[in-house]
């Protein structure tokens, strides 16, 4: 018998790119349609005015293979091509050319609320979402409370989840799909939705869920500390194509050695956001030293700075906006927000701002570090968030104790006084 869950040969997906000219492309209402009808028919008959297009592969003849019960991290940038793989692995899309054995039973966290029915209530979607995933109303009915129990959604059971906040969906969409026992299941990073406390419960269930339940789990993160802790090995998607397959720490090191190495700044002219999230724009990210000059290597006797763009659409009643600084392992620094210094509470205007962040000198061991953004809403609503955006260093060769080259443990080596008496 194999012990195969999933086999993976020349995968490859492309998407057909319509390129619109004079800004022909955006979406437009059925009353835009007819009036613009009379232009396009012009526009038809002129040459000039075609639409071009080109093939887009979002995966390029991608092969692995996953046993059962293993814990697999998926990483990569922005449009490397890993929702698409888990779409097909989920059926929700057909590949281009290869193909996806699948010997189990799948259940799928990819976007907050697939599978439910807004006019449903939180009872009746656990039930549709569960038939779904090829359970029966026995054994739904076994797991009904455990489930209820763990999202954490009891007063609003009997309520319609269109009312459900986009935490409140999270939490009740994982709870039907870790607690009904698919013997796969694959999850795109849709717990940064829900507050700190539940994506800890979460990732505890996750590792239950593979150390004694024996399922596969594909896990979809840009979160490098997360993908450590979870998944024993990880393969790195880069352009579409198979970049890394190993060891967690090992392929985390390469994708961390590759990401933004020699960049001490970024811009995204048309503004970087998650899926589907319209009030917040990140517009720049950049390393600069005490004199307001880019850099990616710092002085450890000298304050570093991190600076941050952003554009804000709509008015939000709270938002913190900050920065994760992590080692290249993964392993978390610190974690600071703007609302530390309750910058006007939290509330946001629409406009464009840059904010910066100083962190005091001495602090940092020297080393490499990595630079991570996030802007949510807590326990309601993610923002943006990029992981691993930027790198930087510290350094110090003079730094007391350097000369001797003793190792040291810990992430931070702050500078600090002794004294000594005689008794």
């Amino acid at each position: 018998m194999s012990n195969l869950a999933l086999s993976i040969a020349n995968l490859s997906k492309s998407f057909n790119i319509d390129h619109q000219r004079n800004g022909a492309g955006t979406y437009q209402t059925l009353h835009d349609a007819l009036m613009n009808w009379p232009r396009r028919l012009v526009a038809r008959l002129n040459r000039s005015h075609r639409p071009t297009s080109e093939t887009f592969w979002a995966l390029k003849n991608v092969s692995f293979d996953v046993g059962k019960g293993e814990v697999v991290g998926i990483i990569g940038a922005n449009g490397a091509g890993k929702s698409t793989l888990l779409k097909i692995l989920n059926r929700i899309t057909e590949p281009t050319s290869g193909g996806a054995d699948i010997y189990g039973r799948v259940g799928a966290l990819l976007e907050v609320g697939t599978g439910f029915h807004p006019e449903l209530t939180g009872r009746e979607n656990v039930f549709l979402n569960g038939a779904i995933l090829g359970m029966t109303r026995s054994e739904i009915k076994k797991k009904f409370d455990e489930i209820v129990a763990f999202a954490e959604i009891e007063k609003f059971l009997d309520t319609p989840v269109k009312r459900y906040s986009s935490g409140m969906y999270v939490r009740l969409a994982f709870a039907v799909a870790a607690h009904l026992e698919p013997e796969i299941l694959l999850i795109d990073e849709v717990l940064a939705v829900g507050d700190i406390q539940f994506q800890k419960k979460s990732l505890q269930k996750m590792e239950e869920v593979a150390a004694n339940d024996g399922r596969t789990v594909i896990f979809v993160s840009h979160s490098m500390p997360t993908v450590a802790r979870l998944c024993p090995r990880t393969i790195w998607l880069r352009g579409g194509e198979v970049a890394a397959d190993g060891r967690s720490e090992e392929v985390i090191q390469k994708y961390s050695n590759v990401v933004s190495v020699d960049q001490d700044r970024i811009n995204w002219p048309e503004g970087f956001s998650n899926a589907g999230v319209h009030e917040l724009k990140f517009t720049s990210v950049g390393l600069v030293d005490k004199n307001g000059r880019a850099t990616t290597h710092f002085d450890y006797s000298e304050p570093l700075n991190f600076e941050l763009g952003y554009t804000i659409h709509q008015s939000l009643s709270f938002c913190r906006i900050g920065f994760l600084v992590h080692a290249l392992d993964g392993t978390a620094v610190f974690e600071v927000y703007d609302v530390d210094e309750d910058v006007k509470d939290g509330r946001r205007e629409p406009g464009s701002y840059i904010i910066r962040c100083e962190v005091p000198a001495e602090l940092l061991k020297p080393g490499r570090y990595g630079l991570s953004l996030n802007a949510g809403i807590p326990g309601i609503k993610n923002l943006a968030r990029l992981d691993g955006v930027l790198q930087f260093s510290v350094d110090d060769p003079s730094l007391p104790g350097a000369a001797m080259n003793l190792p040291r443990v810990g992430v931070i080596r702050p500078k600090t006084k002794w004294f000594r008496k005689t008794l």
